[in-house]
């Protein structure tokens, strides 16, 4: 009996001991003061993916009483070690209501540059509402935007139909906004992948296309407009979302493991682009 309690303790005091750690660690719970320099990401659940990233080590314990998430992890710890005052934070945009679950280039051009103002749209908040608290603003589509569709060569920009022409129109009206707000940064992920089974080679192709414009065309140097390049790091220069890095191969969520590996470049990209305006890395993050 005795030897059975002693047991019961030595666990309960274990147990206790990693909550303790876990709370005081305080991990994703970043409060900015008045000199933050505040950053914004926007996304859905590829996002979120790469935001939470993959827990290691003692981490792996302390995650089952307090939820990792290695974007405000690494950023905490960036600026303990480098005296900085980065303050991250991130929501879906748009919400599933009541505007609706979609966050591809029509969508950006239609909250943004169609019904731009101080009001919000449709709750979703216009660039002129963010801009006046964030000082970079980060956003990324959804991989369903690679299923674009052949079409003529004529552009609605109007129109939500997926197709490269119209997306290049929406993305050029996008970026004459962006610049309209010089005081503020944006970074910008390219395209996410499809595993194979979820596109076709057309599609496939239609979608790094699209990738290569916004890198080599639209993209300018000497502007406040910055790219972090997620496609290729999913395909490594093909045109599909690599089958060991999805959660399935009929799934183009990208897995925790490949998460956990690029979470830290997506930061390092966020600090290059607000220190040098991105000199010191690649469009992947990774350093010149």
């Amino acid at each position: 009996m005795f030897k059975t309690n002693v047991s019961i303790f030595m666990v309960v005091a274990f147990i206790t001991s990693i909550i303790f750690i876990s709370g005081c660690k305080n991990e994703k719970s970043m409060t900015p003061d008045q000199n933050a320099y505040k950053i914004m990401f926007l996304h859905h659940s590829t996002g979120q993916v790469i935001w939470e990233g993959k827990a290691s080590g003692l981490k792996r314990i302390t995650g089952i009483f307090n939820k990792y998430e290695a974007v405000p992890e690494w950023f905490d710890n960036h600026n303990k070690t480098m005296g900085t005052n980065y303050y991250i934070t991130g929501q879906n945009f748009p919400k599933a209501k009541p505007y609706g679950w979609h966050n591809y280039p029509y969508d950006y051009f239609n909250i943004w540059v169609k019904n731009a103002g101080n009001n919000a749209y449709q709750e979703e908040p216009t660039l002129e509402m963010l801009v006046k608290e964030y000082n970079m603003i980060i956003f990324k589509h959804c991989f369903p935007v690679g299923n674009i569709l052949d079409s003529p060569d004529s552009a609605d920009i109007n129109s939500d139909k997926k197709t490269l022409e119209n997306y290049k129109s929406q993305y050029l009206a996008l970026k004459e906004k962006l610049l309209q707000f010089p005081d503020t940064k944006f970074l910008i992920w390219t395209a996410a992948a499809l595993v194979e089974s979820q596109t076709t080679a057309e599609e496939a192709a239609r979608t790094r296309k699209f990738v290569d414009w916004v890198i080599n065309e639209w993209d300018s140097q000497g502007d406040n407009i910055y790219l972090w390049d997620f496609y290729n790091l999913e395909t490594e220069g093909g045109q599909f979302l690599k089958p060991e890095y999805a959660v399935g191969k009929d799934d183009s969520h990208p897995d925790k493991s490949f998460a956990g590996r690029v979470a830290p470049l997506f930061c390092q990209r966020i600090v290059d682009v607000i220190e040098t305006n991105g000199q010191k890395t690649g469009l992947s993050g990774e350093p010149k």
